[in-house]
């Protein structure tokens, strides 16, 4: 037995076969139910496998999800990695254009889609010659050929099978971030099961062997429940999901996100651990709490945490008002390499992210890739379980991936400082980051300070072009509902006493909704624009 996610899933589904394993709700929609075992969720993968492999897909091949969270996200994923298909994620808010370049990036031979999607993946399909084999998830869908999803369910086999898996086996994450076109980020199995999934021990010491996660299922007890809120189409998510598979434990999961939904469900299913991004979720949750959803028991929840965006301080003192018993959890880690570090107690607008990092994980010279000193600014770098590489993309794989000492590492995106503690003090996207009058200026920073404001309810920071400065900060503000519109002059002023001079807003913009994708990530690009056109 190796590393392999399909193989370490079936060592659970053979010591806990009548344990439930998944909870899926219909919401927003009809509000019913399915509720599946490890050993039905584990033939309904094994149907799906079968019957791709069966309709001619190859191992190795790869397949997109273009779906809304639901059963059949989970359980093709499975079926790929049982049948040694490379499952793909698609985000199920991109446009035609959007579609035909991951379509063709990805070099999808095969597809599973909602219906609702039906007139997008038409109009992509002439232009993604290599895609042909289609399931459709839903109505009859016109225009497009596609079996259904249940035909495809009923002609495979329940029963396993498979040719023998690896370690090797790929799992590909497309991630868009926040600029740029959306990358295929390609891991070993292996790789991912330790630097996404904490090794079967998210919190404790990593297995040594693969055997050891039936092990230790079969010598514990059932009794948490995960919920991940956001899209399974992000890693962080299906991630999560899996974690919960491998504990032996129960994943709870919605279509979408209804935060009066989401709390109705964390009662009744007696939720134990909520994942979510930040305050674009965090706060709908406290909202509800606090009106239409006041009173519900929130009593099994012990912890709740965020990935993609780090929650402010405002809103956890709001949270945990509400729900004293859970812990708030900041956790710092990317596609690119897995779980990182959680934040400390003293985290926060005055102090900055600080997170405690793993062994595996430094701040380095973004040149050199050598070690930053105290109070230097580098980027965070991760070293031994990391990616292959960025699918189709050599030129950005040998920007982002390293080799140094003997060990493969991957070079992230952010930007952090190191204090003398050992702690990493993130300041951001180096992508964001804005350059005025030559000091630089990390918007995620700035939002924490916004959003610390009573009558902010969320905010964006971007950059606007400015003849004196070069760039000048501009605060992107949706107001709380009922809230009376701040203006520059206040938000400058409650900023003042929390950030240095030349990070304070000196552009206000009153937006009626800060756009974020379905996972709370922030779109720095519409943020911008709006600030700009703004200036004009």
């Amino acid at each position: 037995m190796e590393y392999n996610l399909a193989d370490l899933f079936e060592s659970v589904v053979d010591v806990v076969p009548d344990r439930e394993a998944l909870v899926y709700v219909d919401h927003p929609g009809t509000g019913a139910e399915r509720r599946l075992t490890y050993a039905e969720l584990d033939a309904a993968a094994n149907r799906i496998g079968h019957h791709l492999l069966d309709s001619g897909v190859r191992p190795g091949e790869h397949l997109g999800l273009h779906l809304y969270n639901g059963v059949e996200y989970l359980q093709t994923v499975l079926g790929c990695l049982k049948a040694r298909i490379v499952p793909v994620n698609v985000n199920y808010r991109y446009v035609e254009e959007e579609l035909v370049y991951l379509y063709r990036d990805a070099d999808l031979v095969a597809l599973v889609f909602d219906t609702e999607f039906t007139d997008r993946v038409a109009g992509a399909l002439p232009q993604a010659p290599s895609l042909r084999h289609l399931i459709r998830v839903g109505a009859e869908a016109e225009g497009v050929t596609a079996v259904s999803f249940a035909d495809a369910e009923a002609s495979g086999s329940p029963e396993r099978g498979f040719p023998a898996r690896s370690g090797d086996d790929q799992f590909i994450i497309y991630t868009g971030g926040t600029t740029g076109l959306p990358k295929g980020v390609m891991w070993r199995q292996e790789d991912l099961f330790f630097a996404g999934l904490g090794g079967g021990a998210p919190t404790g010491e990593p297995v040594k062997k693969p055997e050891e996660v039936a092990e230790r299922v079969a010598a514990g007890g059932s009794g948490i429940t995960f919920f991940p809120t956001p899209p399974l189409m992000h890693g962080t998510s299906t991630l999560t999901s899996f974690i919960g598979f491998h504990f032996g434990q129960r994943v709870v999961i919605h279509r979408k996100f209804v935060p009066e939904e989401v709390l109705r469900t964390v009662e009744k299913e007696k939720v134990t651990s909520i994942s979510l991004v930040g305050d674009a979720m965090l706060r709908p949750l406290i909202d509800a709490l606090e009106g239409p959803m006041k009173g519900t028991d929130c009593s099994s929840v012990f912890s709740v945490s965020s990935s993609g965006a780090i929650m402010s301080d405002t809103v956890r003192r709001q949270f945990q008002a509400l729900v004293p018993n859970a812990m708030l959890l900041d956790n710092f880690g990317s596609s690119e390499s897995g779980f990182n570090g959680t934040a400390t107690d003293d985290a926060g607008p005055e102090r900055g992210f600080r997170i405690r990092v793993n062994s595996r994980t430094q701040v380095v010279d973004p040149v050199s890739h050598e070690p930053v000193a105290a109070g230097e600014v580098g980027r965070v770098a991760q070293r031994g379980h990391v990616p292959l590489g960025y699918y189709n993309d050599p030129v950005k794989t040998a920007e982002t991936f390293f080799e140094k000492d003997g060990e493969r590492w991957v070079l992230l995106g952010d930007m952090a400082t190191v204090d003398e503690g050992g702690v990493v003090i993130v300041l951001g996207r180096g992508s964001q980051c804005i350059n005025t009058g030559g000091e630089k200026v990390y918007p995620e920073e700035v939002e924490q300070a916004l959003k610390s404001h009573p009558d902010v309810y969320d905010a964006l920071v971007a950059g606007v072009p400015d003849p004196t400065w070069g760039n000048h900060v501009a605060a992107v503000v949706q107001v709380r509902t009922g809230a009376p519109q701040p203006s520059l002059e206040d938000i400058q002023s409650h900023c003042r006493t929390r950030l240095a001079g030349y990070k304070i807003p000196r552009q206000l913009v009153i937006a009626e909704a800060i756009r974020r994708s379905p996972s709370g990530k922030a779109d720095y690009r519409w943020a911008r624009e709006v600030a700009v056109a703004a200036d004009r």
